[in-house]
C-alpha cells in the first residue's frame, strides 16, 4: 500500500507542476497560430481561433461563457442544472442540442470547427455519443477537459477510475488552454485569479478546524432507493473539497462514485451528509427532497446523528463534479460548517 500511495503522490505532484506551469506560461503572451495542443493523449492543431464551437458538457460551456466566447458557441448539450445566473441572458442565444447526451448527427449538423467536451464517457475512445475517430473523419478537433482524462482511466468502470486525485489545477489548465486556443489569455488569467481567491477565502473560514475532526459523505443519487447509493470516493471533486477543508471522507474508494451500502455508511457515522441537488430525474433519488425524506424515514438512516441533528447540506450537483463550480461547493460546505457551529465543537 505504501508503494501505491507514493506513486499516486508523485503523479499528483507531476500533474500539478505541469498544469500550473502551462497556464502561468501560456497566459503570458498572445497566441501564435498554428497552435499545437496536447490533449488527453492526442495532438490538436489549430490554424486559427475556432469560430463555431459545440460544447458537450455544462462546465465546458460555462467556461466558454466566462471567457466571453458565447458568440462562438453554436450548440450545447449535457446539462445537469440551471446555467450560472450571470450567464442567463447569453445562454438564451445558444442552441440546446439536448439536455442529455446529444447524437453525433446533431453535433455535426452545426458544422463545428471545434467540439469542446467535458467527459470521455460521452465523447472519447468508447464514447456513448461518438468516438474521437468519428470526429477525426470529419477533420473536427475534440478538446476534452483535462480533469476527465489526466490521472484517470475512463475505460475502467462506468465512471472511470482515477489514478491521481483531482485538484483545481486541472480546471485552471482547461481555462488556460481554452483561452490560448481562442487568444483571450487576459480573460483566462482573470478568471483563474478570481477562482483561486474564492477558494482561499473559503479555506480561511474554517482554518481553525482541526484536520480530520469532522467527517462527511456525499450522496449523489441511487438507481433505486432500495439499493446501495452512489456516494463520493476519495479522488474526485468531493474528495478534493473535503481534503482542503480538513474533513475526513468516510468512503475509501478510488472510484469517483462507488455504490456503498447504508449499513456501512451508518457504521462510519459521518458528521455531515451532503446531498446532490439536480434537475435530472433519471432516478427518484435525483430529487434532493426524495433524498431527505428517505434519510428521515428509513429505519437504518433515521438514527444517524447527522440526520437527527439535521446536518444535511444540499449542494448543486455541478459542484460535486470536476468543474468550476467545485469552488461553489467549497464555499457551500465551509459556510455550512460555520452555520451549524461545527467549527466550535
Amino acid at each position: 500500500m505504501k508503494t501505491i500511495h507514493l506513486k499516486t503522490t508523485i503523479l499528483t505532484a507531476v500533474i500539478s507542476f505541469f498544469a500550473v506551469n502551462f497556464y502561468s506560461n501560456a497566459l503570458a503572451e498572445e497566441t501564435h497560430y498554428p497552435l499545437t495542443v496536447k490533449n488527453c493523449g492526442r495532438t490538436l492543431v489549430f490554424n486559427k481561433a475556432p469560430e463555431r464551437v459545440v460544447s458537450v458538457g455544462q462546465n465546458t460551456t460555462e467556461i466558454l461563457y466566462a471567457l466571453g466566447l458565447s458568440d462562438k458557441v453554436k450548440g450545447t448539450a449535457l446539462w445537469y442544472s440551471p446555467v450560472l445566473p450571470q450567464f442567463t441572458e447569453v445562454n438564451k442565444n445558444v442552441k440546446m442540442l439536448s439536455h442529455d447526451v446529444p447524437s453525433f448527427e446533431s453535433i455535426i449538423a452545426e458544422k463545428p470547427d471545434l467540439v469542446a467536451s467535458h467527459q470521455e464517457w460521452v465523447i472519447g475512445p468508447a464514447g456513448s455519443a461518438a468516438t474521437y475517430d468519428q470526429f477525426k473523419d470529419f477533420e473536427i478537433p475534440v478538446y476534452t477537459a483535462p480533469a476527465d482524462c489526466v490521472g484517470k482511466d475512463n475505460l475502467a468502470g462506468s465512471d472511470g477510475l482515477r489514478t491521481a486525485p483531482f485538484t483545481m489545477d486541472l480546471i485552471y489548465q482547461e481555462i488556460s488552454e481554452l483561452s490560448v486556443i481562442f487568444n483571450v489569455q487576459d480573460k483566462g488569467e482573470q478568471l483563474v485569479k478570481e477562482l483561486k481567491g474564492r477558494e482561499q477565502a473559503a479555506i480561511d473560514k474554517v482554518k481553525n478546524l482541526p484536520k480530520g475532526k469532522l467527517s462527511a459523505v456525499f450522496w449523489y443519487s441511487s438507481a433505486d432507493l432500495d439499493i446501495d447509493p452512489y456516494v463520493a470516493g476519495d479522488l474526485g471533486a468531493p474528495g478534493y473539497i473535503m481534503k482542503i477543508l480538513g474533513i475526513q471522507n468516510v468512503i475509501k474508494s478510488d472510484y469517483e462514485w462507488p455504490t456503498v451500502g447504508w449499513e456501512t455508511i451508518v457504521k462510519a457515522n459521518p458528521t455531515i451528509i451532503v446531498l446532490a441537488e439536480m434537475d435530472r430525474r433519471r432516478f427518484p433519488a435525483d430529487d434532493v427532497v426524495v433524498k431527505r425524506d428517505f434519510l428521515k424515514k428509513d429505519p437504518v438512516t433515521k438514527l444517524l446523528p447527522a440526520v437527527e441533528n439535521n446536518r444535511l447540506v444540499n449542494m448543486d450537483v455541478q459542484s460535486m463534479n470536476t468543474t468550476m463550480r467545485t469552488i461553489d461547493g467549497i464555499e457551500k460546505l465551509a459556510n455550512a460548517i460555520v452555520e451549524l457551529g461545527l467549527e466550535k465543537e
